[in-house]
């Protein structure tokens, strides 16, 4: 297969911002290595990070041998660790979120605002199968995001209309060599099973282009359906004290609206990577129209309300520090977690906040040990002030 090598370049200087260091995530892959080389190749300044998640025996030797051949072109880089014991549930979706951070953390810690990440139109492709196999709607048929903001960072795919084979190819005739991870070949996960199925598939014509294909005609379609939806969760949805506040009248509405304003709800809410299966977005809502109790990741509904679930909030983090991936207090020094009802019953007068009892324990309170200095949504806020990191209506709905 030939190699277009100016194309490939081509999507680096298009789909990155000029004047920029670049930060690189570099896992030693295929895909990875061939962003780096061809930032360098399009006269970029980059540094890269590479994430040692700790899963394999030969990952430490993999991460160090990826540092050795950046020293080697001069490219400064750093290995974070994902420390962890047992990780329980989905191990992919844990590591995705454990790379993240840790990315987002060096980035940080190095001033770059702007992280480049390596994902294919493969990566698109097996996308869309997986949310095929979710029954998902738009956001999870629509591939993938190409660029987005988290905090002060900004997060980049440049390569999503390149293919795999396409960018190991280059790397071929460069004479560049790369880290096959077994785990890519395990077919316990979803993913290395999409990408099997996409095998099976192709003589019918079902390949990684025309799914690509599909997944950006169904992006336009979501654009334009964002808008519809932003309209309607301004008309029918008030965000009061990290809570929604839902107007019955949403529920007269198109069913793909009550739809698309209940997943942002929950994904704002939550801060879940994953949209939930549609039999369990469609359970939430017949049960919000019915007036009915229920909860789904990580949110409650009850009585017209849409709020965090209490069992489901972050943990304790220190004033100043992001709490329950929404909330920023800030103030003299104390640690920040859930009001609950031991602390609402030191607030003598929350009822004067006219909200609900299960919408302010789920607030964050200020402790000093079982002593609360403050609760700043429910009407003790001293000298500390909380603040979401992301309104619902910048939340990005139809995302």
């Amino acid at each position: 297969m030939p190699v277009d090598a100016d194309r490939l370049v081509g999507l680096i200087r298009d789909g990155l911002p000029a004047g920029e260091t670049i930060g690189v995530a570099l896992s030693g892959g295929g895909d990875s290595t061939a962003l780096l080389h061809l930032c360098l190749a399009a006269g970029f300044k980059v540094e890269a990070v590479t994430v040692d998640h700790a899963l394999r025996a030969e990952s430490a030797t993999e991460a160090a041998a990826v540092a050795a051949s950046c020293a080697a072109m001069g490219v400064r880089h750093e290995v974070r660790v994902w420390e962890h014991g047992a990780v329980k549930g989905n191990l992919l979706d844990a590591a995705r979120r454990a790379r993240m951070g840790l990315i987002a953390d060096w980035a940080r810690a190095r001033g770059i605002g702007v992280v480049a990440l390596g994902h294919t139109r493969d990566d698109v492709a097996e996308t869309v199968l997986m949310g095929l196999a979710r029954s998902a709607g738009l956001a999870g048929l629509s591939g993938m995001r190409p660029a987005w903001d988290e905090g002060s960072l900004r997060f980049f795919r440049p390569l999503l209309s390149a293919g795999r084979v396409e960018l190991r190819n280059w790397l071929r005739t460069k004479g560049i060599a790369w880290i096959d991870d077994p785990t890519n070949d395990d077919i316990r996960f979803a993913r290395i099973k999409a990408r099997k199925a996409l095998v099976a598939l192709a003589p019918l014509g079902v390949t990684a282009e025309r799914l690509a294909e599909i997944a950006g005609h169904l992006a336009q379609v979501q654009a334009a359906l964002a808008v519809q939806v932003r309209a309607v969760a301004e008309a029918r949805v008030a965000e009061l004290a990290g809570a929604l506040c839902i107007d019955r009248a949403l529920w007269s509405e198109p069913a793909e609206m009550q739809r698309q304003v209940v997943i942002a709800g929950l994904g704002w809410l939550s801060g879940a990577a994953y949209t939930p299966r549609a039999t369990e977005v469609a359970r939430l809502i017949a049960a919000m129209a019915a007036g009915r109790d229920a909860t789904l990741a990580g949110a409650r509904a009850r009585k017209g309300w849409l709020m965090r679930e209490h069992r489901a909030v972050g943990a304790p983090v220190q004033v100043g520090a992001l709490w329950d991936r929404r909330w920023r207090v800030k103030g003299p020094a104390g640690e920040v977690r859930a009001l609950g009802a031991e602390g609402l019953r030191q607030v003598k007068d929350w009822r004067g906040t006219g909200l609900p009892r299960e919408v302010l324990i789920v607030t964050p309170g200020v402790w000093r040990g079982e002593v609360l200095l403050a609760a700043p949504l429910a009407g003790l806020s001293g000298d500390w002030q909380a603040k979401l990191d992301r309104p619902f209506h910048l939340f990005g709905l139809v995302d």
